[in-house]
């Protein structure tokens, strides 16, 4: 399995976590303050400079008002 930020499912859950960010109507501002961290960390994993990993997964979509496991779920099936 590669480990490259540039892969296939990397940029769907790229995708994943930007539309629905913004179908919540939140900014990467909001987003960070949600996370006590800084826009900057937003902006690196929405642009692919930087993974997530599981425990950051599921804080970064609680802070976008998901269940972990739907947001995973999307992602999956597509």
């Amino acid at each position: 399995m590669p480990r490259s930020l540039r892969t296939a499912s990397q940029k769907r859950l790229q995708a994943l976590l930007i539309s629905t960010r913004k179908a919540k109507k939140l900014t990467q501002w909001d987003v960070a303050e949600k996370l006590g961290r800084p826009q900057s960390f937003v902006a690196k994993y929405e642009g692919g400079e930087r993974r997530l990993d599981v425990p950051e997964f599921i804080e970064v979509a609680r802070a976008l008002g998901v269940d972990p496991c739907v947001l995973l779920k999307e992602l999956l099936s597509k």
